[in-house]
């Protein structure tokens, strides 16, 4: 004897209307002025369109797992190249057991965020460390509680805010070799037990769900550089400041380039005590450009540093022939951005950047330390060849 039911109409729809709504909004960019602008716009929403299904289909409050935030491709939000992101969804009543071990790279950090990002603002960023303040044993193994209030204070305890709905975790390489860690989560009381099957109204809520996070994550990062980065005087950088919605201990220097064929930008910035200091180009897509392939992002153990302490990178669509030149990849505009981690104390305007933009014939009148940043065609793909290798294995171990 068979059984049939009657499907429900329009499960998909929400999504779907989501996407055609994001379509349009990518197609009418005010930044868009080429086919290739509209490519990469297009590739963009493709994979904000695979990173929210995936999130909407991992979400697990009961028995949380930390998944990827956004990765290669599936970029956001000016995603670093030098970072690992991951995240486990929480309740502000739950207790959570994060277990795990500390790799080799510069920095480790957690973060609780307290609701989603919105149009018009992002998550607090107080409840922000980095493994400094937990207890790491001799094996470089560590267990850490978030959760309620509890009577005392305990180093390996962190309370909950009200309204906690994610922990963020950041693993931060400088040099790519470095290894990371492991880490996992648990809910108390959950262990042995098994999250309840999606129902038919779950899983019909969890499109609509994507569709609202999609249109909302694309509004969000169109709008994010009008807020901190537009309203500069293009080719310039900011003072350094602790990054807006972002790490404690993270301090940032923000800018948008426009060059012309013939211009190069001339960077120069001291390399300071930071565990990790980096810089990298991004889209007016606000996301990283191809870092595997291309040399679009550079830290302070990747880059060529001067004799005299200062690190000099060539900003520019030509090759001008050195170890720091950072590519455009073809675009004449973009957006800049500098990041100082794990630091101890205030990064200052003298630990910032300058820039200058100059002809690209004239580039080694402003390097005064020629010889030590020349390199040859030879010499730049064995670079590219560097990080490729270093790429792939990180996202493997």
């Amino acid at each position: 004897m068979s059984h049939s039911i009657t499907p429900p109409v329009g499960v998909t729809a929400p999504l779907t209307d989501a996407i055609a709504e994001a379509e349009q909004m990518i197609a009418s960019a005010d930044f868009v002025n080429s086919e290739q602008d509209l490519a990469e716009g297009y590739d963009y929403l493709a994979g904000s369109i695979a990173a929210i299904v995936q999130l909407v289909r991992s979400r697990q409050k009961s028995h949380p797992n930390f998944i990827t935030s956004t990765g290669p491709t599936t970029k956001m939000g000016l995603d670093n190249p030098d970072t690992l992101y991951y995240h486990a969804d929480l309740e502000d009543g739950g207790t959570y057991v994060v277990r795990g071990h500390r790799g080799s790279t510069a920095d480790l950090s957690f973060q609780v965020l307290t609701g989603d990002y919105t149009p018009s603002s992002v998550p607090g960023g107080d409840d922000a460390f980095d493994d400094r303040r937990i207890p790491i044993d001799a094996n470089g193994d560590f267990e850490i509680t978030f959760g309620p209030p509890i009577e005392g204070e305990r180093p390996d305890y962190f309370v909950l805010a009200d309204g906690a709905s994610m922990l963020s975790v950041r693993e931060v390489y400088s040099d790519w070799t470095q290894h990371k860690g492991a880490i996992w989560i648990e809910r108390l009381g959950t262990a042995g037990t098994a999250p309840t099957e999606p129902d038919l109204a779950r899983v019909t809520r969890r499109y609509a769900t994507a569709g609202k996070m999609l249109t909302s994550r694309i509004n969000t990062w169109f709008n994010f550089p009008k807020w901190f980065y537009l309203d500069e005087p293009v080719n310039t950088f900011t003072t350094p400041r602790l990054t807006p919605g972002g790490l404690a201990t993270q301090y940032s220097s923000v800018g948008h380039f426009r060059l012309a064929d013939n211009e190069a930008m001339v960077i120069t910035v001291p390399k300071t005590s930071a565990p990790y200091q980096g810089f990298q180009l991004g889209s007016m897509w606000y996301i990283s450009l191809d870092y595997v392939n291309h040399q679009t992002s550079l830290n302070s153990a990747q880059a060529q540093v001067d004799p005299d302490g200062m690190i000099r990178m060539v900003v520019s669509r030509r090759n001008p022939g050195i170890a720091n030149w950072i590519e455009t990849t073809g675009r004449t505009s973009g957006i800049m951005q500098f990041r100082w981690q794990r630091t101890d104390q205030p990064i200052t305007t003298d630990d910032g950047p300058r820039a200058q933009v100059i002809d690209i014939g004239d580039v080694a009148q402003h390097l005064p330390y020629l010889s030590h940043n020349t390199v040859d065609a030879a010499g730049w793909a064995e670079r590219i060849a560097a990080r490729q290798r270093a790429f792939a294995e990180r996202m493997l171990l």
